[in-house]
């Protein structure tokens, strides 16, 4: 073809972490059908220092920029290159696409669908150079075997009918696990000898395997829903399309396969039989439960995450996740090894943030506007060190969708800040209207309740929204986050998307708020936990403003954590407060008369949360939903607690493709959707104003 010209020239090629992106000189041999690359031009009648076969392979721009395009070859292999401008792009795109289509088709023509046969993967010497050759062993074990099957020639495939679905669903039941046994097989394999558990393909094996099940399992979905959407114009109304379901049940869908084959179920612990046979939670009573605070005790769990065994122990384990990752890959979907969680929901995360009540609650005892804003940015900046549990940066646990957790704090009334002179007229104004007199004239408790829900309303997107309110104070906080992660190299960075908003309703303010972006760091060493960008808090009433910067550490010299930010009144534009220090030691508030305050946040008090036991928690509720994971974790046992999650996540996938099968909506609990936001359903500000035109209309 006249288009099928040999071009060569400079381009940039991405070599790892360390050494980035260098200057090589590139080769299309399109008679050859390869891609060679050189270092320079001089030594192009030398080897060259690597080479791609083009047949079979996917050319693809990236999105990054208008520079950058992906060669990945059919072997696995991948080049990522980038060109001195868009126009460069396309020429080189455009005819490595040709030629790669050219030599695809060719090898299609000369080479006729294979006969029914079977082989074994046997492996030898060494597992880690790729340019060993491979060759069969007396030794060598045999794993599986692979049939290529050819449909005779001249017979039409029929349409396929809904009886056939069911018998094409059992098929693929038994070879998912088939899969699993393989997988198994490979993992129980030494990690040293002739053949281990790390040998390059076998871990390659791993990995096809899965993808392929997961393509089979988003085609038959595809299949479902088209007969189901053909179905629905014939069907009367109310009519139950049986084939939709398997024959076999979603807790049998675990079993290695088919049940008379593959008994494994019945040698399941009891507790993964749970969580598998759960019902789908939109079957259980998706209505708004009142937690009675009486009913929680003080938590005595104490799960520092300090303890870095596990991630010693697994280090190839890390090694090899890091392989399969890309530079700005969304990791939202990729399913993280246990042994790097944390032994709590994100959820529950969330509420750690509130383990300073006091600081909370005095926010609305502030005597100005400008101080009730000081006080919030102090209660802002002290809330994330409790948040984290210990120096050691680990992932918590990723909420299902319909998890929810809650608790409460007790504070005790002397221990929080007020000013004198407004303090008291305060507290008898706001509680004329939301406190009801107790009928049995029962004394008021000396501390305050503070009372703390999150839930997790959407999967994908993973958003969770939380609320939390302080009745006696007139005062609570709701907020939504969307958390997406990224892969940075040597770092993971979580991005909080979303807005939280403060409302004192004594005072008729609403302070808006954002969350800072936190990183991941040392991922391959001791990982640690670090927070970056900018946030803003605002109160459009009073005209008080706060940014605060989240600095991290330059690669040269600096501070770990340092944080500073600025109050300031909008209308004057008058800096009224500034703030420095780092945001998980001691921080400096510095105000506009002169006065210094600081803050050791080492050295605050912590109010332990109130917690029902599990026991008397739903079976979605965080602690009880993933008790089994954290179980195993406290115990060490690694492999326990990822049997337990994957029965979860197991679960979660299967329910949510049943919803869209049938076109059900996800019903949320405690949250509703307000916008792009999600509200409680029940706040504090709607009891408020209820009481209140209550209280009027008795006037």
């Amino acid at each position: 073809s006249d288009h099928m010209e040999n071009i060569c020239g400079y381009l940039m090629k991405y070599t790892n972490l360390v050494t980035g992106w260098q200057y090589r000189y590139f080769v299309l041999n399109n008679d050859a059908g390869l891609l060679e690359y050189f270092v320079n031009e001089q030594s192009r009648h030398l080897k060259p220092r690597g080479t791609l076969q083009l047949a079979g392979a996917v050319i693809s721009p990236s999105d990054e920029d208008s520079h950058t395009f992906t060669v990945n070859a059919a072997s696995g292999e991948q080049y990522k290159l980038r060109a001195t401008d868009a126009k460069e792009r396309q020429h080189w795109v455009s005819r490595l696409q040709i030629c790669t289509q050219h030599h695809t088709e060719a090898i299609g023509k000369n080479n006729p669908p294979l006969k029914s046969r079977s082989f074994s993967l046997a492996s030898q010497g060494s597992a880690n150079s790729p340019g060993v050759q491979r060759r069969p062993s007396q030794n060598a074990i045999s794993f599986f075997s692979v049939g290529h099957h050819r449909l005779p020639t001249g017979k039409r495939v029929p349409i396929m009918q809904p009886d056939h679905l069911v018998d094409v669903r059992e098929m693929m039941s038994q070879a998912e696990g088939q899969q699993r046994d393989l997988i198994r097989s490979i993992e129980c394999l030494p990690t040293s000898g002739h053949l281990t558990s790390l040998d390059q393909d076998l871990l390659m094996l791993k990995a096809t395997s899965m993808a392929t099940m997961n393509c089979l399992n988003d085609c038959f979905h595809i299949l479902q829903l088209q007969h189901a959407s053909q179905q629905k114009g014939s069907l009367p109304a109310g009519t139950t399309i049986s084939w939709l379901e398997p024959k076999i049940s979603l807790a049998n869908h675990f079993k290695n396969g088919a049940a008379q084959n593959f008994p494994a179920e019945i040698n399941k612990p009891a507790s993964v039989r749970e969580e598998q046979s759960i019902a789908e939670p939109c079957q259980l009573t998706r209505e708004p439960e009142e937690i009675n605070p009486d009913e929680e005790l003080e938590d005595i769990c104490d799960d520092k995450e300090d303890d870095l065994g596990a991630v010693e122990e697994q280090r190839s384990v890390i090694l090899h996740l890091l392989s399969q990752l890309k530079l700005g890959m969304d990791l939202t979907r990729v399913v993280l090894p246990t042994f790097i969680l944390e032994k709590r929901s994100l959820l529950e995360m969330y509420a750690d943030f509130m383990s300073h009540p006091d600081l909370f609650i005095a926010i609305t005892n502030g005597s100005s506007a400008e101080e009730r804003m000081i006080r919030f940015v102090e209660y802002y900046l002290t809330s994330f060190h409790e948040g984290r549990k210990g120096a050691i940066a680990k992932k918590p646990y990723k909420p299902i969708i319909g998890e929810t957790f809650h608790c409460s704090w007790r504070m005790p009334k002397s221990n929080v800040a007020t000013d004198a002179g407004t303090n008291s007229s305060a507290h008898s104004s706001s509680e004329q209207v939301t406190l009801p007199k107790d009928p049995e004239g029962q004394a008021e408790p000396d501390y305050y309740t503070v009372k703390f829900v999150a839930e997790q309303v959407s999967h994908h997107p993973p958003v969770s929204g939380f609320y939390a309110e302080c009745v006696e104070r007139n005062m609570c906080v709701n907020a939504h986050v969307w958390t997406k992660s990224k892969f940075l190299g040597m770092s993971i960075g979580v991005t909080m998307v979303g807005e939280g908003v403060l409302h004192l309703l004594e005072h008729g303010e609403e302070y808006t708020f954002s969350l800072p972006c936190a990183y991941a760091r040392s991922i391959l060493t001791v990982p640690w936990v670090e927070l970056g960008g900018k946030v803003n808090i605002n109160c459009a009433k009073t005209g008080y403003s706060a940014s605060i910067n989240f600095h991290t550490k330059p690669f040269y010299g600096g501070k770990l954590h340092r944080v500073t930010g600025e109050v300031k009144q909008n209308m004057t534009n008058t800096v009224v407060c500034r703030v420095q220090g780092e945001w998980n030691s001691v921080l400096e508030f510095t105000y506009s008369n002169g006065e210094t305050k600081y803050v050791d946040l080492t050295k605050l008090s912590v109010t332990r949360k109130r917690v029902r036991p599990l026991e008397k928690q739903g079976p979605f509720e965080s602690r009880r939903l993933w008790q089994h994971v954290t179980e195993s974790l406290r115990d060490g046992d690694i492999d326990k607690a990822t049997e337990h999650k994957r029965a979860l996540e197991e679960r979660q996938r299967n329910e949510e493709r049943l919803r869209a099968e049938t076109e059900t909506p996800w019903c949320t609990k405690y949250f509703l959707k307000d916008g792009d936001g999600w509200v409680y359903y029940k706040p504090l500000w709607k009891t408020v104003s209820a009481a209140q035109t209550q209280q009027t209309d008795s006037n």
